[in-house]
């Protein structure tokens, strides 16, 4: 896996049922290096802290490799990365080999994988339609969420070197299937029960579904 891209966003206000809403999902790329700190990105717009930002959300990251799914299906939006709201665009990333809680060495930072993206309104604004939503879900490949162990920069080029691969976890794809399946795979829910790179109430969340 490797970073071709580090985007970072300006505050944008939207308008939403009638509301103006300030949101960080517009980001554009970056030319410099970008750090990586325990709660956010430095200098990139984290407005709705509930959802957005924090220990477990401190950096987003997305496959390049779906890019070409995505533009087909909007061809008329302009087209960078970061269109997907990511803070690093990572050329191979896999949500189907990335296990929750899997720790990488990335230019100066250690990070662990934890969650991944679930979409919001502000998706579907951004999209100009909302059925971005469903199709997000439909297409399985979220991107992933990082806790950053060690605060460091990173920079178009830097290659992810896998430091400690997570012992009975399951694949940031197979949770994602977790959350939005009717029929929950009550074996991956145990697997995860006891995960600490997802957050507690998350666990908890799903360990109702038992």
């Amino acid at each position: 896996m490797q970073i071709i891209s580090t985007n970072i966003a300006k505050p944008t206000t939207i308008v939403w049922n009638g509301k103006n809403v300030t949101t960080g999902i517009y980001k554009k790329p970056t030319k410099t290096a970008i750090y990586l700190g325990k709660e956010d990105v430095k200098d990139d717009e984290v407005t709705d802290r509930k959802h957005h930002g924090g220990v477990f959300k401190a950096c987003y990251l997305f496959s390049a490799d779906h890019y070409p799914y995505w533009r087909n299906l909007y061809p008329n939006l302009e087209w960078t990365y970061g269109m997907l709201g990511e803070n690093l665009t990572v050329e191979g990333l896999n949500e189907k080999e990335l296990c929750i809680g899997d720790i990488y060495k990335v230019g100066n930072a250690l990070v662990q994988i934890t969650q991944p993206r679930e979409p919001c309104y502000k998706f579907g604004v951004k999209f100009g339609s909302t059925n971005v939503l469903k199709q997000f879900i439909d297409y399985g490949y979220p991107g992933t969420y990082v806790r950053v162990l060690q605060e460091g920069t990173v920079s178009i080029g830097d290659v992810f070197k896998l430091v400690e691969k997570a012992k009975n976890s399951i694949t940031t794809f197979q949770f994602f299937e977790l959350l939005f399946s009717k029929a929950k795979n009550k074996n991956h829910i145990r697997l995860i029960l006891n995960n600490d790179a997802l957050p507690q109430r998350k666990r908890d969340k799903i360990k109702a579904y038992l």
